[in-house]
């Protein structure tokens, strides 16, 4: 049987942990469980050795996605599965994430309903990126950003170099496992109210989930992002050329800024094209 661990990034969540730890114990017995300590001023570390659960503790804040890379790293199971710390998931569900990998699957993925997101912003954002990760992969993305996931360890590890130390971790490891064809499932799970504050900054934070729309697209496949706004350069030239054929009988700069702006656009989009396809080759 492979041998599951069960990482928790963690900032100031003593409170949470204090709860969620016994339960999760109780819930995989024989799982390692490694709490991945983000720069905590609490109890953090007090509530981990209370509980016989592993700290791994930073002198500094460095991210969550941080957080999630020296977990990984330091995660001796063949399993590896994603919680957050703040007591928003059940690790009841931990089990049937495991029973979809035991299906053949390499990454599996616990979907938030409507009800479960923090807040109707959050929600429509979410929606947004689902339905344009949908559209890049060709693959139905029920929730891009959810933070509770079961993956095998040796797949994920080959994208610890892509991962960000921000929050957008899930993006990132959606994307590349549907980029390189590892087969990704989605399990139904309704989220708690998260303990104590939440860590996320809504102005701050809102313009890097706009980024992450850009990221969802570079990291799959650039064309698709990069050939479309060609497009619209290349007809706008061509509009704007008709405009003034028309009516002044003559090729503006205008026209021609638009053109040359739409060839550097495409030409952008084929070299970032290759580039990606070279980030996801595996050494034989």
């Amino acid at each position: 049987m492979n041998r599951l661990s069960i990482i928790l990034p963690a900032k100031n969540e003593a409170p949470a942990l204090a709860e969620l730890l016994p339960r999760l114990r109780a819930a995989q017995p024989a799982a390692e469980i490694i709490v991945v300590d983000d720069g905590s001023t609490d109890d953090t570390r007090r509530v981990c050795a209370e509980a016989g659960v592993a700290c791994l503790s930073s002198p500094y804040p460095m991210g969550n996605g941080a957080a999630i890379k020296r977990g990984a790293r330091a995660a001796r199971g063949d399993v590896l599965v994603f919680m957050d710390g703040d007591g928003q998931h059940d690790p009841a569900d931990v089990a049937r994430l495991l029973a979809r990998l035991e299906e053949g699957y390499d990454m599996a993925v616990g979907a938030r309903d409507w009800g479960s997101q923090a807040g109707v912003g959050r929600g429509v954002a979410n929606t947004l990126y689902n339905w344009l990760a949908t559209r890049m992969t060709g693959h139905q993305v029920v929730d891009l950003t959810s933070g509770f996931r079961a993956v095998r360890a040796d797949k994920f590890r080959e994208f610890l170099y892509l991962l960000p130390n921000g929050f957008s971790y899930p993006t990132t490891s959606t994307m590349a496992f549907f980029r390189s064809a590892y087969p990704v499932a989605y399990v139904p799970i309704k989220a708690a109210q998260r303990v104590g504050k939440s860590h996320i900054k809504p102005i701050k934070d809102g313009v890097r989930f706009l980024l992450i729309i850009f990221k969802i697209a570079t990291l799959y496949s650039p064309l698709k992002l990069f050939a479309p706004a060609s497009a619209v350069f290349f007809l706008s030239g061509c509009a704007n050329y008709g405009w003034t054929f028309l009516h002044e009988s003559r090729l503006t700069n205008g026209s021609t800024l638009l053109w040359s702006a739409a060839v550097i656009v495409f030409l952008i989009g084929l070299v970032s094209e290759q580039i990606t396809a070279l980030m996801y080759r595996r050494d034989a």
